[in-house]
């Protein structure tokens, strides 16, 4: 992941650090930045090899890219229902929805509730 950062970009940033923090200060948070970076790499090697150890060997059978939600095109998922072919395809299903999507959805559904002007 870059999170869309060039090299213009963190070089710009490294500019404004040392100007915000001063040469005394700037090694310090340098060396704790690498600590974070650090430390997140080793969480994410550990929850990976935790899930490893859980699932066992069928953990390396596993195809991610089938389980990445960008592949769920709707539009493609419709084009794909509607052309008619001689074996059905398999049924793709959309992540599950979280609760608190769920929450915010019926929300949003109570605040649109319909309004007959005529009634009142």
């Amino acid at each position: 992941m870059s999170f869309g950062l060039t090299f213009d970009k963190l070089l710009i940033i490294g500019i404004i650090a040392v100007f915000l923090l001063g040469p005394e200060r700037l090694p310090y948070y340098a060396s704790q930045l690498a600590r974070l970076v650090r430390n997140l790499r080793n969480m994410a090697n550990g929850a990976k090899e935790r899930m490893r150890d859980e699932m066992g060997p069928d953990f390396d059978d596993i195809d991610w890219k089938k389980l990445d939600p960008r592949q769920y095109d709707p539009r493609r998922i419709i084009r794909d229902a509607l052309v008619e072919e001689d074996e059905p395809k398999p049924v793709v299903r959309a992540p599950r929805e979280s609760a608190y999507a769920q929450r915010q959805r019926k929300l949003r559904e109570a605040e649109a509730a319909p309004f007959d002007a005529e009634a009142t």
